[in-house]
């Protein structure tokens, strides 16, 4: 099993660009989910701003 450095060059830069790539998706997942969550949280708010701001302790 003998590799050129070249073969191995080009191998790893092939990994590198793969990592690369799936970092991104998965930053651009985050992205999305994280303005999904601060749409609903608004959504929640708008219907009823009051609600979620008092907490009854005595029950």
């Amino acid at each position: 099993m003998d590799m050129s450095i070249a073969a191995m060059s080009v191998d790893l830069h092939l990994a590198q660009t793969q990592q690369d790539f799936g970092i991104a998706v998965m930053k651009m997942a985050m992205k999305t989910d994280s303005e999904l969550a601060e749409e609903a949280l608004q959504a929640v708010e708008n219907l009823d701003p009051v609600r979620g701001q008092n907490i009854d302790v005595l029950a």
